[in-house]
């Protein structure tokens, strides 16, 4: 199991804080410091069966000044949004978790950590 995160984000920690207390084993990727390249992005959103659209912090600045908002959501553009998401992480959601079992999830609420938690294998604490 690997979780992108944003140690700012409040969000990240509290997915964190509940992955150690029900002593998951995971590796943290720092995405910020860690940028994943498109092709990461990519098999992310493949696994969690989303677009890039569906991931994008449209409310960062870097987002505005992008336009990001009139971009089209369609199959076409669906490369220039994964090269955004390369080229500006600060635009991806977070925390992102990988499970075990192949899927993901966005892990912003207490219910989606636990999602995956429940789809990997039991393991030890960090």
């Amino acid at each position: 199991m690997e979780i992108w995160i944003n140690p700012a984000c409040s969000k990240c920690r509290s997915a964190l804080t509940l992955l150690d207390a029900e002593g998951a084993d995971y590796t943290v990727r720092r995405y910020l410091e860690d940028v994943p390249d498109p092709d990461e992005i990519r098999a992310v959103l493949d696994r969690l069966g989303l677009e890039p659209w569906d991931i994008t912090r449209t409310g960062e600045a870097v987002a505005k000044e992008l336009g990001v908002a009139r971009w089209p959501k369609d199959a076409g553009s669906r490369d220039r949004w994964v090269e955004a998401l390369a080229a500006h992480p600060r635009l991806i959601q977070r925390p992102i978790i990988t499970a075990e079992d192949g899927t993901a999830v966005v892990g912003r609420s207490e219910e989606a950590v636990r999602d995956a938690l429940g789809r990997g294998k039991p393991a030890r604490g960090r």
